[in-house]
């Protein structure tokens, strides 16, 4: 880096053709046409790539109104004129014109600006550029920036990590024995038997997953209230100690985030999103609360998140607090003070995998004795370790949408299924209740379904196409292997041509299809979960 002058911007570098010769060689042979046009200019210079592979754009959280469109992992000049639209457009509107997540600038984190890093991590997303994008790959470079304070008991327990927004994460847990590695194919890869064997003992038993990678925010102060609630979609203004699952929507009703917010204090609160959303998310709530008396502190380092999931997670607990754990005294959707094996925790009831559990909230120094007292409570009943892989598995079959896939910000919550959560009585107003409002009374003509593959050897990821009678009306925003229905499933939206409402008949009037490499395949559709369409096992009693 030091030898690159700072004044090197578009100027060039000597032909290469030690490099390009082979990889020519291959192209002319693929099309020999090119073999008989001739070279007019050979351009060897420098490019811009990021630390995921993925340009930049749109609005920088630090700055207001600069605007970013940079970092173009040689994919600069075909994606020039299309980049160009969006972020006039995004500029005009101070809202980009489609979802673009993927490469907004928010994604970012502070870590990557660190110039080793970016030495070993870049190298790395170049030689990848035209490598075969594997389902499931995992960086190996610049690795273990973000640790949390169960690594070493993790990975101990046989954890293989991946990485998001920096933090080491558990997969997968390997076998005795079992090679800690991935198997790359669009196949079942080696981990899938693993996986399965955690999805179903957080069914039948019990899991614990270290969720400490999750974003968390403490706000206070006496305009705290208001902000959250004029941002929020729920109402916020609840009984202390209440968990209120959320949406954060833009003006025009889209999703920005999907997040729970508790109230700790008649002026406090504790909101928890996804590790990925965290600097998106802690924007948009900075940038609400600008001039308001309100206090934000990122303690997502500071705290780990200890998940303790499946129908045998309440006979785990109550091993080791006194406090009832019953449905009358430690109801869904609650949060309190805890003493687990002498250590002060909050507990939240719960579950992004569809089963009775809780959330366990403890400071860096005491997640250890309160992770190993667990783990000792739960060996009499049949504790699994269960890693995101599985999380991800068993949130799908459930019907729990992830943002960024399911969930963003073109959905709407009433698209999204997710209508139970706005509160349309509450005092407050909150951002994009007019758009919301005008759609309340329409036909849900687009519209979160679930599928199910019917074949159990094909496997879907996202994106696939959905057929409705051969004719193309949605797609797959997500999917993943189940083991409860043991084959894929996957959810996605339809579209009415009509602009009639995707209802229970109209899919039951239908033949449905996707298509995987090339061939049409029949899947199942429905509206509720695969997995308990009741949603009755959060809410077990005994």
């Amino acid at each position: 880096m030091d030898q690159i002058p700072r004044d090197f911007s578009f100027d060039s570098l000597p032909e290469d053709w030690e490099h390009i010769g082979p990889i020519f060689e291959r192209a002319i042979h693929r099309v020999p046409a090119l073999g008989e046009c001739g070279l007019q200019l050979f351009f060897n210079g420098p490019e811009a790539f990021t630390p995921d592979g993925v340009y930049y754009m749109g609005e920088t959280p630090e700055v207001d109104n600069c605007y970013v469109a940079a970092g173009f992992n040689s994919v600069g000049i075909q994606s020039a004129g299309g980049v160009g639209w969006a972020l006039a457009d995004w500029i005009a509107d101070k809202h980009p014109p489609m979802d673009l997540n993927s490469v907004d600038i928010r994604r970012a984190q502070p870590f990557q600006a660190d110039e080793d890093y970016l030495k070993d991590r870049v190298s790395e997303s170049l030689g990848l550029l035209y490598a075969m994008h594997w389902p499931f790959r995992q960086y190996e470079s610049a690795r273990g920036v973000r640790v949390s304070p169960l690594h070493e008991r993790i990975n101990a327990a046989g954890g293989v990590f991946g990485e998001t927004a920096g933090w080491e994460r558990p997969n997968w847990f390997a076998n005795e024995g079992q090679a800690r590695e991935y198997e790359y194919s669009y196949g079942k890869q080696n981990w899938h038997d693993n996986m399965v064997a955690e999805c179903m003992g957080v069914r039948e038993a019990v899991g614990v997953f270290d969720q400490t990678s999750f974003a968390k925010f403490v706000v206070e102060g006496p305009d705290s209230l208001e902000v959250l609630n004029t941002i929020s979609v729920a109402n916020i203004d609840a009984p202390i100690g209440k968990a209120i699952y959320t949406q954060w929507c833009n003006r025009k009703g889209g999703i920005e985030s999907d997040l729970t917010v508790t109230r700790t204090g008649e002026d406090a609160f504790f909101v928890v999103t996804a590790a990925a959303a965290e600097n998106r998310d802690l924007s948009w709530l900075k940038r609400a609360a600008r001039g308001r008396r309100i206090d934000i502190t990122n303690v997502t380092d500071r705290m780990a998140m200890i998940g303790l999931m499946g129908p045998n997670s309440r006979k785990v607990l109550a091993q080791l607090t006194s406090v009832g754990l019953d449905n009358e005294s430690f109801a869904f959707g609650t949060s309190r003070r805890l003493e687990v094996a002498g250590v002060d925790v909050t507990a939240m009831r719960m579950s992004y995998v569809g089963e009775l559990g809780w959330e366990l909230y403890v400071g860096n120094d005491d997640a250890v004795t309160v992770y190993d007292a667990l783990v000792e409570a739960g060996s009499g009943h049949g504790l699994v370790h269960a890693g995101y892989h599985a999380m991800n598995s068993l949130r799908l079959e459930a019907g729990m949408r992830h943002w960024g896939h399911d969930i963003t910000d073109e959905d709407t919550p009433l698209e999204a299924g997710l209508g139970f959560a706005i509160s349309w009585d509450k005092d407050a107003d909150f951002i994009g209740r007019e758009a919301l409002e005008s759609q309340r009374g329409e036909p849900r003509s687009k519209r979160l379904i679930q599928f199910r593959i019917e074949d159990p050897h094909l496997l879907t990821y996202h994106d696939e196409p959905v057929y409705r009678d051969g004719v193309v009306v949605g797609r797959t925003s997500s999917s993943m292997w189940s083991a409860t229905q043991e084959r894929c499933c996957a959810m996605g939206y339809l579209e009415h041509p009509d602009r009639e409402a995707v209802s229970n008949d109209w899919l039951a009037a239908g033949t449905w299809e996707t298509n995987i490499a090339g061939k049409r395949v029949p899947v199942s559709t429905s509206i509720r979960s695969w997995y308990d369409p009741q949603n009755r096992r959060p809410h077990l009693e005994n």
